[in-house]
């Protein structure tokens, strides 16, 4: 697929799942179909929210922020509560729908959005730490740091520090600086998933409290936040500082790429083994990051034609027409996690990793890919 034909095509793939989700149902949330959940506030339809946003700058098209905007109206409350958040939980995954607060906010005025970033923004005030100062990542996950946490949180965090706090990005900075401190392995050039600074998890080393495996989308997750920090942060000490760890990640899961469809696995440094497969949602978001970074110039413009490449690879592998004639984004990893105690499972093992379902349409896929399209489609 290529030229004005595919672009015409994911745009009505795009506009499709769009039409036919409500917030009540969202196409795009397979875990709340396949359970069976009412309509929650969740990072799921945040992932998507925000790719919509940038579709609708990027595409001039207002029926994207028109539809953003009612979605998002029927999950915050006039007093600014999200429809089933519950700050106790002190889950970081309810943060990341609050990034679009604020650009419904500056575009619209209305206080409830405002009221709802106050509200996410004190929770984080709250939210339990680690002995690093890095935020749990969930209280149902004690002394954890997930790299996923770090996409979900503090890209809102920085946000709110520059648009309605004192532009102190430091707590930002040191949890980040710890990431790469205590999660990064020198010799493979990758992040581990997780890390246990207790040391008690059952999947943690019980010398380094990190977890066995480096899983594709936690990597990209980590590697979109940093795209997107550096974007938003002004202050040039720090964004240098990021830019520098930014390209170290980057250039260490170059090093894994399917050569062939410009792709990544799911566990990143084990394409050869057997059951491991080329991963949509993670290659996704390397790909945005990297297409991203060179046009901030933050990495070499080289990227942007590697995350080209890797883009072009997922729409002839993945995007495919269906039966009854309309596209369908697969090989996209439906969950994984590490736990918690009662699920063990979830263990970071290879195996595990590979278990999970492999689904079409789900956001997590979804939204990284429409992502990656306003990054080319900037390039034209």
């Amino acid at each position: 697929m290529t030229g004005d034909k595919m672009y015409s095509d994911i745009e009505k793939y795009i506009k499709r799942l769009a039409m036919g989700s409500t917030p009540e149902k969202p196409l795009w949330n397979i875990e709340s179909i396949r359970q069976g959940k009412p309509a929650y506030w969740n990072y799921i339809d945040g992932c998507m929210m925000t790719a919509l946003l940038n579709a609708s700058e990027i595409m001039n098209e207002p029926f994207y922020l028109d539809f953003c905007e009612r979605f998002i109206d029927h999950y915050i409350g006039e007093d600014g509560t999200p429809l089933g958040y519950s700050k106790d939980k002190y889950n970081l995954d309810d943060i990341n729908e609050g990034r679009v607060l604020f650009d419904l906010y500056r575009l619209t005025g209305k206080e409830k959005y405002k009221k709802a970033i106050m509200l996410l923004r004190d929770q984080l005030k709250d939210q339990p730490r680690t002995d690093t100062g890095n935020f749990w990542h969930k209280k149902i996950y004690p002394d954890q740091i997930w790299l996923d946490g770090i996409y979900m949180a503090q890209v809102f965090y920085v946000r709110y520090e520059k648009e309605f706090g004192s532009k102190d990005y430091s707590d930002t900075m040191e949890q980040i600086r710890n990431v790469r401190r205590y999660m990064f392995d020198e010799d493979k050039g990758l992040l581990c998933h997780g890390l246990d600074r207790s040391k008690k998890a059952f999947w943690a080393d019980k010398e380094t409290g990190k977890s066995q495996n480096c899983w594709l989308r936690a990597t990209g997750w980590f590697t979109v936040a940093l795209a997107d920090i550096i974007e938003y942060i002004d202050n040039d000490e720090y964004k240098s500082e990021l830019s520098d760890i930014f390209r170290e990640v980057i250039g260490g899961i170059a090093r894994y790429v399917d050569e062939k469809t410009g792709m990544y696995y799911q566990v990143v440094d084990q394409g050869d083994k057997n059951g491991n497969y080329l991963e949509t949602s993670g290659s996704s978001m390397i790909a945005y990051a990297m297409m991203k970074g060179a046009r901030l110039g933050v990495l070499d413009s080289s990227y942007s034609d590697m995350g080209r490449k890797t883009f072009d690879g997922i729409c002839d592998k993945y995007l495919k027409i269906s039966p009854t004639g309309e596209f369908d984004l697969g090989g996209i990893c439906l969950v994984a996690g590490l736990g918690p105690e009662d699920n063990r499972r979830r263990d970071g093992s290879f195996e595990y990793y590979i278990s999970e379902p492999v689904v079409e349409n789900d956001a997590k896929g979804v939204a990284p890919f429409i992502l990656c399209y306003t990054e080319v489609r900037r390039s034209i």
